[in-house]
């Protein structure tokens, strides 16, 4: 192998395993969002466990935020809470930086 084919690889695992850092941590933002809308709705410990998957879940029909946001917001809706768009938002980014900073951790 040469240095060009070399370079080339290690080029392709580092993309995915940064492919893979992303997934894991957008994952974990959904968690994190999702326990968060259910301590919102009051449910217990175990249903706020079962919810947080399918937030997790909900990521998968579309690319984008747009599905996590628009089930949160139905789900809280529907639950009587008292919540808009723009909240669940600043929810969904300081839940990220959350996420992130545990995968950070999780590392070392």
């Amino acid at each position: 192998m040469t240095t060009f084919d070399d370079r080339e690889k290690a080029f392709e695992n580092k993309y995915a395993r940064d492919q893979e850092m992303q997934f894991r941590i957008l994952a974990r933002r959904n968690r994190l969002l999702g326990h968060w809308a259910a301590k919102l709705m009051g449910l217990t410990d175990v249903e706020a466990d079962a919810y947080a998957k399918e937030v997790i879940r909900s990521d998968f029909e579309e690319a984008g935020d747009e599905d996590v946001v628009r089930k949160i917001l139905g789900d809280l809706t529907s639950a009587g809470v008292d919540c808009d768009e723009g909240r669940i938002r600043e929810a969904l980014e300081h839940k990220a930086v959350e996420a992130r900073r545990q995968m950070i951790q999780a590392q070392e």
